[in-house]
């Protein structure tokens, strides 16, 4: 038999068993005898183009090719064929496209803590990162709060015991946001603009305004002739972008050890004043403890609580709701 009349035969006979298979085995068990790389019958053919003449090689090189495309064009539309549902169920198309499943939604602090970044981008800050984990050095010595402060009581901080002390002393779960601005300050020479937007911890009693795991947005401006107008200024941007309404902003004045002067910020909402947050000037003490010169620069800083204002935004009267993880909840943002 020749070459041409041997290759008409194996379509012939591929094209039968494709008819014939009945599942997606089968129609595997075809694929492997007639089209197999290793030990199929084409790689049997295939040594038929070596034993031809040189003549008849190109006449016989098209026929093997176009008998491979009919055959793996009859093997593919077989194999989809037999891929499509063959239930029966009463009433429905079962090759109709399926419904798509609610796989869920992003966490509404989430959202928020999205939202807060893109704001503060198109005021000019930068966003960092900062360890969670922190050495008592970055969470208080280095913002100005002395080894007496209330602040450092170990009842009132997550302390870790069984961890191994750091240069910078024991080590806790960072109280505020405010550790990264100082890693930032230590190693970026002024003009420094930032927020750090992350976790925090303190053993607060948990209840419908208060959990022992919130999270913060702190930012800092430091450059030369930074005053607190600026910080009004971009506090009442700040509030009016994320609100929706013109905001107005007054301060009261306040103390935290890490500022001087210290005010605690309100806003005008809704015809009623609530209270946002601490912010003032970054203390001259915090400055020198970085390396910047606080004759040359000044600057601002101010902390905001984003379940606060998630809360607010949304009418949501108890921050546990944000850990509760109810689905009826978290579907509502």
């Amino acid at each position: 038999m020749d070459a041409a009349a041997q290759l008409a035969e194996y379509e012939q006979a591929a094209l039968a068993a494709i008819a014939a298979a009945t599942d997606a085995d089968g129609i595997e068990a075809v694929r492997i005898e007639y089209l197999g790389k290793k030990q199929g019958r084409l790689k049997d053919l295939q040594k038929l183009l070596g034993q031809v003449t040189a003549e008849e090689r190109p006449v016989i090189g098209k026929q093997f090719n176009e008998v491979k495309n009919r055959v793996s064009a009859a093997l593919e539309a077989r194999q989809s064929e037999l891929e499509k549902p063959t239930a029966e169920v009463e009433g429905i198309d079962v090759t109709l496209p399926g419904t798509p499943l609610r796989l869920g939604k992003r966490h509404p602090l989430t959202q928020t803590i999205d939202e807060f970044k893109s704001i503060m981008a198109r005021l000019g800050f930068a966003t960092v990162d900062g360890p969670e984990i922190e050495d008592e050095h970055h969470n208080f010595e280095a913002l100005n709060i002395p080894a007496i402060h209330p602040a450092r009581d170990p009842l009132d901080n997550f302390y870790l015991a069984t961890a191994e002390k750091s240069s910078g002393g024991p080590l806790l779960l960072r109280s505020q946001t405010s550790t990264v601005q100082i890693r930032v300050m230590e190693r970026t020479p002024p003009p420094v603009r930032i927020v750090s937007l992350g976790r925090v911890y303190r053993p607060d009693t948990i209840d419908a305004t208060h959990s022992c795991m919130f999270h913060q947005m702190e930012g800092l401006w430091v450059e030369e002739g930074v005053t607190l107008a600026h910080l009004k200024s971009v506090l009442r941007a700040f509030m009016t972008a994320y609100l929706g309404d013109d905001v107005h902003i007054r301060f009261r004045p306040s103390f935290f050890p890490f500022t001087e002067p210290s005010v605690e910020a309100d806003m005008s909402w809704r015809d009623d004043w609530l209270e946002i947050g601490g912010a003032g000037m970054v203390d001259p003490n915090v400055l020198k403890a970085v390396g910047y010169d606080p004759e040359k620069v000044t600057g601002f800083a101010f902390g905001l609580g984003i379940e606060r204002f998630c809360m607010q935004r949304h009418g949501i009267t108890d921050i546990r709701r944000f850990y509760e993880n109810d689905v009826r909840f978290l579907q509502q943002f």
